[in-house]
């Protein structure tokens, strides 16, 4: 019987997905509720997120060949191909550019390094839409695996190395640790391009594996930090599922269940949360909260001027 449910002390929105959402926010308020407003791709990766926008007049594109000119258009949080910004203005479309500054700093670091000599290594899921906007940038040598690191051949003797901001962060070590056996002068950034946020809820999720008899992890399919969480919990041995609501928990998976860990990907919203404690009460009886509040992680990123 279900006598506890552990929270992620870190959990839900990150930083980057604020200043996002908020772009949008502000837009529409500033336009007016129901005015035409234009995001490029998902504006972060969580389907409850889209669809709440979507409702107040939002219209998502893959091209921005779709967008009128003298429209408002937002950029997402994930990053966007070199130039894109300035091909949408010179449209006559109004830019606003939500890209996560952690991401930008990839770019920046990209940018920096092969203007220096450096061949540069690129970590990443390839069809990730963070990953195809930075790959955009410079050339560079891209890996998914140790696999893909054994493939390498690289003459250059200035080698630097950057990392999709989402990927799991034990992952990318062992990835850096087998680039650095290969090519000992591998040349890695003064801070990680595995963002703050990914850090601290792939740590949180290690401890909740350790409390708790099964974790959940709200989230979308799409969503690569969501993913990289389940695969980080499952990884301790702990049985792990990724959902995107309270609609989709199986009553057999609480089957002998005393602790249940929840926690909230950096894309997914706070509301989902209370809505799956509400329908665990219906189904369970009540049960204890541990870590009912989250952790304040003290980042926050100054809003995009709307004019």
């Amino acid at each position: 019987m279900l006598q506890e449910v552990i929270l992620g002390k870190y959990r839900g929105f990150c930083a980057g997905v604020d200043y996002a959402v908020e772009t949008v926010e502000n837009l529409l308020q500033l336009r007016g509720e129901g005015a035409r407003v234009y995001v490029r791709n998902k504006i972060v990766h969580n389907n409850y997120v889209v669809q709440n926008f979507v409702k107040r007049g939002v219209v998502f594109v893959d091209d921005i060949a779709e967008v009128p000119p003298e429209s408002d258009l937002v950029l997402s949080a994930h990053g966007s191909p070199k130039g894109l910004k300035e091909e949408a203005e010179a449209m006559g479309v109004r830019v606003f550019d939500a890209v996560c500054p952690l991401v930008s700093k990839v770019h920046t670091e990209a940018i920096r390094d092969h203007r220096a000599g450096y061949s540069i290594i690129y970590i990443c899921h390839t069809d990730h839409v963070e990953a195809k906007g930075t790959m955009s940038y410079v050339p560079m040598h891209v890996v998914e695996s140790i696999e893909d690191v054994d493939a390498l051949k690289i003459a250059n003797d200035k080698i630097s190395c950057l990392t999709q901001t989402t990927l799991s962060v034990d992952d990318v070590d062992r990835i850096i640790a087998r680039i650095r056996e290969k090519y000992p002068n591998l040349k890695t950034q003064k801070k990680d391009d595995i963002c703050y946020a990914t850090q601290n809820r792939q740590d949180s999720i290690k401890e909740l594996s350790r409390l708790a008899d099964l974790v959940l992890v709200v989230g979308a399919e799409i969503s690569s930090n969501s993913k990289r969480l389940v695969e980080t919990a499952k990884s301790t041995g702990r049985a792990s599922y990724l959902i995107e609501s309270c609609l989709d928990i199986k009553n057999e998976w609480l089957e002998g269940v005393s602790a249940l860990g929840i926690t909230l990907s950096a894309s997914a919203p706070e509301f989902l949360l209370d809505e799956i404690l509400d329908h665990l009460r219906k189904e369970n009886g009540d049960f204890v909260i541990t870590n009912a509040r989250r952790l304040d992680e003290k980042i926050s990123f100054k809003p995009i001027v709307l004019s």
